[in-house]
């Protein structure tokens, strides 16, 4: 093997964070010495991180042709992988490849194979049927959540991928939960694990258990008082179903709290435009399924607030795990029905609290999202987007929030206060010398 291009500090220091957390240095020292891991830790405890750390690591400068494959359960997951992946600036390619999009814009990037490719079971199955995909120099599989692609009902396309890869030296599989058996297929003789969940697997010492009574069962006006009560996000409401999800944010449109929704039947630019809005503080609420139970890296949620309980201990795990990430302290909120009891499996104490029905509405974000047509694959980046509205916008640095650059659009926050004299600033200026769509973002 030739060389890895690895610089484990420099690495680290692209990444945003001053040092390795323990089960981070643990998965690294595993790795030397094991081909095949099984890390299992909480959300939000840094996986992602993890494994791409000692993936970086095999990766061989010069050899052409992909060499690791990460495989997810959902395109939300695989794009935060590839943005964490991206930060590292390893100089290896990366491709992300999952359903919501036109598979002919992946098999342009495909055609000249990436190192490492990132996607959901579905798709990159998909491309290696159509021999889009060249599976012979893969020495590297990640699982990342691999007991959800099983609940999924992923298995078969799972079976196939791996079936598919003849020369896999390494495996490293990623849950945060015990309770799913690694399957024989996976290949994974002499598997090492690494367990960093806890033992009673209770909530952790930093997440708050609460519960809000309604009185009647229709549960959205005690809704509307508890967001009252929180006075500001960012906070996840769930829901069990889709419909909820738009009736209750079809509630909170009446009630002018600001809100996004976002579920699995949305087109994939609405998903992509509300999860934008709620990363970078234009909304302060989501509604939402167990969609985003996992793979949304969105720091700093205040709470969680289970609008319907959850249906099994797994779904309260990982929706809880939204918050109290890392070192972050959190506040769970169970909405109990006249009916309703806390289920038996949340064995943690939880506090019953009385909320106040004569407070305000929560106040408004103080930012507002701006829509860019153009993105990545226009050559357009985060500076030439600062610049451009810096100088044509006339803002300072303080008014520019958080910008997202997508393959073929990008998102910036723009502090609330300045977003019509924004528009009117730059209708007729050019970004990198073309005129493109720049609006408020519906």
């Amino acid at each position: 093997m030739s060389q890895p291009a690895f610089d484990l500090p420099s690495l680290v220091a692209a990444a945003g964070i001053d040092a390795l957390n323990p089960m981070q240095e643990a998965m690294l020292a595993a790795t030397e010495e094991h081909p095949h891991v099984e890390l299992l830790s909480p959300t939000g405890s840094g996986k992602t991180l993890a494994f791409l750390l000692p993936l970086v690591r095999t990766l061989e400068k010069g050899k052409k042709g992909t060499q690791a494959l990460i495989v997810v359960p959902s395109r939300e997951l695989a794009l935060q992988i590839e943005e964490v992946y991206r930060k590292l600036r390893t100089g290896f390619k990366v491709t992300a490849t999952y359903g919501g999009h036109k598979r002919e814009i992946e098999e342009q990037s495909l055609t000249e194979a990436p190192a490492l490719i990132v996607g959901t079971p579905g798709r990159i199955g998909d491309h290696l049927r159509r021999e889009n995909i060249k599976p012979e120099g893969i020495h590297t599989l990640v699982l990342d959540e691999f007991d959800k692609s099983l609940e999924l009902g992923f298995r078969e396309e799972l079976e196939f991928i791996v079936r598919s890869i003849p020369s896999l030296e390494r495996r490293y599989l990623t849950s945060a939960t015990r309770a799913e058996e690694v399957p024989d297929f996976v290949g994974a003789t002499d598997l090492h694990t690494l367990d960093f969940l806890p033992e009673d697997g209770e909530a952790k010492d930093a997440l708050l258990l609460q519960s809000v009574t309604s009185t009647e069962a229709d549960k959205l006006e005690t809704l509307f008082a508890l967001l009252c009560n929180l006075g500001r996000g960012p906070a996840i409401i769930f829901c069990n179903h889709r419909e909820s999800v738009e009736r209750t944010g079809a509630f909170l449109t009446e009630k002018s709290i600001s809100h996004v929704w976002y579920h699995g039947a949305m087109e994939q630019r609405d998903r992509e435009v509300a999860l934008a809005k709620f990363r970078n503080g234009s909304a302060s609420f989501l509604v939402t399924t167990d969609l985003a139970a996992r793979g949304l890296d969105i720091p700093h949620i205040r709470a969680i607030i289970h609008y319907h309980l959850p249906p099994t201990e797994d779904s309260f795990t990982h929706r809880n795990g939204r918050t109290a990430r890392m070192d972050a302290s959190g506040t769970a909120i169970l909405i109990l029905g006249p009916e309703e009891k806390v289920p038996a499996y949340i064995t943690a104490p939880v506090e019953p609290v009385e909320i106040r029905t004569d407070m305000g509405l929560p106040e408004k974000p103080k930012w507002t999202t701006f829509f860019v047509g153009a993105g990545k694959k226009d050559k357009v980046n985060k500076i030439d987007i600062v610049g451009f509205f810096a100088q044509k916008g006339e803002l300072k640095s303080e008014d520019i929030g958080l910008i997202e650059v997508k393959d073929f659009f990008s998102f910036v926050a723009i502090r609330r206060s300045k977003a019509s004299a924004v528009l009117m600033a730059i209708k007729d200026h050019k970004l990198k010398g073309r005129k493109m769509k720049i609006d408020i973002a519906k």
